[in-house]
């Protein structure tokens, strides 16, 4: 059956089943600084050349086209996106986008300490910073070179900044399962919200280990155990639980929200609004997909708005209800998490 396109530029971003886009994440680097085993083969990957690389005037170009068509937030995303040359001065091109309402990053906070007030200033509106445990030892094992007491110092430098904070954590099964309510305490402390994320398998499941696994409800009933108070889920003007992204928020009275990023278990996908584009430039409408359009190509030879509107259209249209995520590993892409982005 053939999908009607919408005239170029008459309607804002929806893909064949109406579900309306308004976030892109854009990975900025295939490059990171820490090799963590849920998200990168020990051994690295293929590095891309870099003239191979959107440019910043071609990542603008895009996110102009896009804002254009009703997205609204943009996410920069790696690899890891500090580690881009002059990634303040991309941040602040972006950041003065008609009709974005915020640029917001995720980072693993290696290089906040440095760059967290000159972020600010260029106009980010937000950081998503990983730490999987508070435990240095533990953190060093699985991020296989991080350093924990930088990372933190970070987070200090970024709310000195007076950047809003979350607190990214993959959730695994007898690695951090019983630091949860520690990693709550530390974020409430400091006025960051947590966000726990189911483990997804990517790189051909590979990476992935179904027994340490930890869905959502354990999640929830694991930090209930270490409060002493069940949480309930926030109701926001999204709906129950949800925000402009993929988490779902509970609140625990008199302590503090957290987030439950739940691909597997609950999956979420009826509600996506969000494409990925990675630092070539190709278009992913689903993570969990390897499927992806080639908009440097179009760029680099010579299309115009149009065009490149049609092409996104074009893959919206052809957007997956769902994904094929397991608890086993099963329906894992070939692609690596660090190549694009999370």
């Amino acid at each position: 059956m053939s999908v009607r396109l919408p005239v170029l530029g008459a309607a804002p971003l929806e893909d064949g089943l109406a579900r309306r886009v308004s976030y892109v994440r854009v990975s900025l680097t295939d490059r990171c600084n820490y090799r963590c085993t849920y998200c990168m083969p020990e051994e690295g990957v293929e590095l891309l050349p870099q003239p191979e690389l959107l440019t910043f005037e071609e990542l603008e170009r895009l996110v102009t086209m896009l804002a254009r068509l009703g997205v609204r937030r943009v996410r920069l995303t790696g690899g890891e996106p500090t580690i881009r040359r002059d990634v303040t001065a991309l941040v602040a091109r972006l950041a003065r986008v008609p009709g974005l309402d915020e640029v917001v990053m995720t980072t693993n906070g290696h290089r906040l300490a440095e760059l967290a007030a000159a972020l600010a200033a260029a106009g980010l509106a937000g950081l998503n910073v990983s730490v999987d445990t508070l435990d240095a030892e533990r953190f060093a094992r699985i991020t296989r070179r991080g350093d924990l007491a930088r990372v933190l110092a970070g987070i200090e430098a970024a709310r000195a900044a007076g950047l809003p904070l979350k607190l990214n954590v993959v959730a695994l099964a007898g690695f951090n399962d019983d630091e949860l309510g520690a990693l709550c305490d530390y974020a409430w402390a400091r006025g960051i919200v947590p966000r726990f994320i189911e483990w997804m398998p990517m790189s051909g499941g590979a990476l992935y280990a179904p027994g340490a696994f930890l869905a959502a409800d354990e999640v929830r009933r694991r930090i209930a155990l270490h409060t002493g108070v069940a949480s309930r889920p926030v109701v926001s003007a999204a709906g129950v639980g949800v925000d402009v992204g993929p988490a779902r928020y509970h609140e625990v009275p008199g302590r503090g929200r957290f987030g439950v990023i739940s691909a597997i278990s609950e999956q979420f996908c009826d509600t996506c609004n969000r494409v990925r584009l990675t630092a070539v430039g190709a278009l992913h409408t689903c993570l969990a997909d390897d499927q992806a359009t080639d908009l440097r190509q179009l760029l680099r030879g010579g299309a115009d708005d149009a065009m490149i509107e049609a092409a996104v259209r074009g893959a919206l249209a052809g957007k997956r209800r769902g994904h094929d995520f397991t608890r086993e590993g099963c329906g894992a892409p070939a692609k690596h998490m660090v190549s694009i982005g999370g």
